[in-house]
């Protein structure tokens, strides 16, 4: 067998630069439409319902798309097909969110354009494993987390920059400001501009070569399905459960997705037990019952870090606007102003994340893979819980100097816990089951974040900050539990 022939600096820059265009499409996203469904008439405690397109979305985009691209070769290639076809569909998407002219729309916009994203984004963490050898992978993914940054702290100052070169920052009732329209134009350009970049500059490996290289050959061992109904009996009892709690004390319906998807795991997982069927539905269920043991340990890392970050996403503009500046009207000045602060904290924490992808190695010599995440996690923790302490919303950019931190560990860290476990006849469809344990926490925050700021915190958006606060110190926690791949301590 050969050795994976190591790749040159800008051929791993070629390979990484679509990532580029993809955040600027997340980071417009994450940063702005809580204020376009505000702007369309949503109320504070409807937004994380109307954001559950995008979590459920990537629930079952990504793992299918992972099996559908490591089964996927023609004259485009093996992976580059999906980073086109979600490119053009995301673009679209992009240019008729801000125009969407009433709430439902935009909510079934959002769905798309995340659907889309999720398309372009989830073969390219495969991507990475395809193309470079073991010792060139982490250099692969510390590349992506760079363009993650670069292009999110763009996208997320652009309305804050319009504004300031004179665009107008607000509008009537029901009407999205031109600093926002304009951004999202932008965005689309260079989405598909970063995408097409990685396209053409690129190639990829046939099959039959990629299985000769010897790292392609990580040993798996059988999995065993046939006590696979244990999990899931215990799944489908919590989610008729919480239906029969939901239905006689007269709960929030939110919680009803919280309920289907217990149910819905469930049965799927009883089915695992007793089929005999073949399929990317029994392959996607088998591979999840059966992950690696460093994957299952690593899930709830995933979990918490990723109930935190979703939390932030959907709250910080509401959060920004009412606490610090006083207003949840959204065509006052002072929400507006406060929607453009929001952004550019956004854009902080994701410029803090690109130094911190170049400090955070040094970090990993000194302490080790676990150490290091532990400490990068509870730094953006206590950045997030600051929010209730301060009271000049300028201090804020030094909360999200801990959360850039965070964010930087999140999207590198991880997956160098993983790395040379996954075999490479089966890299996209384990990254994308290693997916699932970031929307499932996401569509947790959509069903009950809601629910306990009207319960507990007189629907105050700030709240889900210090949550998600919370929820980083757990993470980092429950990293101790993941055993230090060897040789990386």
């Amino acid at each position: 067998m050969t050795r994976k022939p190591e790749l040159s600096f800008w051929q791993i820059w070629n390979m990484c630069f679509g990532f580029l265009g993809i955040q600027f499409g997340f980071a417009l996203q994450n940063a702005n439409v809580s204020r376009i469904f505000q702007t369309l008439g949503a109320n504070v405690d409807q937004i994380p319902v109307l954001w559950i397109a995008a979590p459920f979305t990537g629930l079952i985009v990504q793992p299918l798309i992972g099996y559908c691209s490591d089964r996927t070769w023609n004259r485009f290639g093996r992976r580059r097909p999906y980073f086109f076809a979600g490119a053009v569909l995301a673009t679209l998407a992009l240019l008729a969110m801000p125009n969407s002219p009433a709430l439902w729309i935009a909510a079934g916009l959002l769905w798309i354009m995340d659907a889309s994203f999720n398309v372009s984004m989830e073969p390219f963490r495969a991507f990475v494993g395809d193309q470079l050898p073991p010792r060139q992978r982490p250099l692969g993914y510390a590349m992506q987390s760079v363009f993650i940054g670069v292009g999110a702290v763009v996208a997320s100052f652009l309305p804050w920059l319009l504004t300031r070169c004179g665009v107008a920052n607000t509008a009537p009732a029901g009407t999205v400001p031109h600093s926002v329209m304009y951004s999202f134009y932008a965005g689309a350009a260079v989405l598909l501009g970063a995408m097409l970049w990685t396209i053409f500059t690129t190639r990829e490996y046939p099959p039959e070569q990629l299985e000769a290289f010897a790292d392609s050959h990580v040993v798996e061992e059988p999995v065993e399905v046939s006590r696979a109904w244990r999990p899931g009996a215990l799944f489908l009892l919590l989610g008729v459960a919480l239906l029969a709690l939901i239905r006689h004390y007269a709960l929030r319906t939110e919680l009803y997705l919280l309920a289907g998807g217990l149910v819905g795991a469930g049965a799927l997982f009883l089915w695992l037990a007793r089929t005999r069927q073949r399929g990317a539905l029994r392959q996607i269920m088998g591979d999840l019952y059966g992950m690696p043991r460093a994957m299952r340990r690593l899930n709830w890392v995933q979990f918490f870090s990723w109930f935190a970050m979703f939390a932030m996403w959907i709250n910080t503009t509401p959060a920004v606007a009412g606490h610090f500046y006083g207003s949840a009207d959204t065509t006052s000045v002072a929400y507006n102003e406060g929607a453009n602060w929001a952004g550019v904290l956004m854009g902080t924490y994701n410029g803090v994340g690109v130094l911190a992808a170049i400090v955070i190695p040094l970090l990993v010599r000194a302490c080790g893979l676990r150490w290091s995440h532990l400490i990068n996690l509870w730094l953006g923790g206590l950045g997030l819980l600051s929010f209730l302490f301060i009271r000049d919303p300028r201090w804020l950019i030094a909360s999200m100097v801990g959360v850039g931190f965070a964010w930087a560990s999140i999207l590198s860290l991880p997956y160098a816990m993983l790395s040379d476990n996954l075999p490479a006849a089966k890299m996209g469809i384990y990254m994308g089951i290693f997916n699932f344990f970031i929307v499932i926490p996401q569509l947790m925050a959509a069903s009950v974040l809601g629910v306990l700021l009207k319960l507990f915190f007189h629907d105050q958006p700030i709240w889900a900050l210090a949550l998600g606060g919370a929820s980083l110190l757990l993470a980092g926690l429950c990293t101790l539990r993941v055993q230090e791949p060897h040789g990386t301590a």
